[in-house]
């Protein structure tokens, strides 16, 4: 289960491990113009702990979850409007 929500900066995903035997704290997504961050409860020490990610990142990691094994490097080009 997921929730999305629009924020004054950012849009706020929240991913909710509800099927899973050993349940996972929920995952916090924050999509802002230059970066994205995802946070985490350490339920050892009660505290969020995040990770910032570039937008370059995220569009790598999204191009991986569809490729096999290997390095890439994503050649991108730019195309024109006309």
């Amino acid at each position: 289960m997921f929730t999305i929500e629009h924020d004054f900066d950012a849009t706020v995903i929240t991913l909710v491990d509800e099927a899973a035997a050993h349940r996972q704290e929920d995952v916090v997504v924050n999509a802002f113009d230059d970066c994205v961050t995802l946070e985490q409860v350490d339920p050892r020490t009660d505290m969020v702990r995040t990770v910032t990610l570039s937008l370059a990142q995220v569009r790598d990691l999204a191009a991986a979850l569809d490729l096999p094994e290997g390095a890439y490097r994503l050649n991108l080009k730019a195309t024109s409007g006309a």
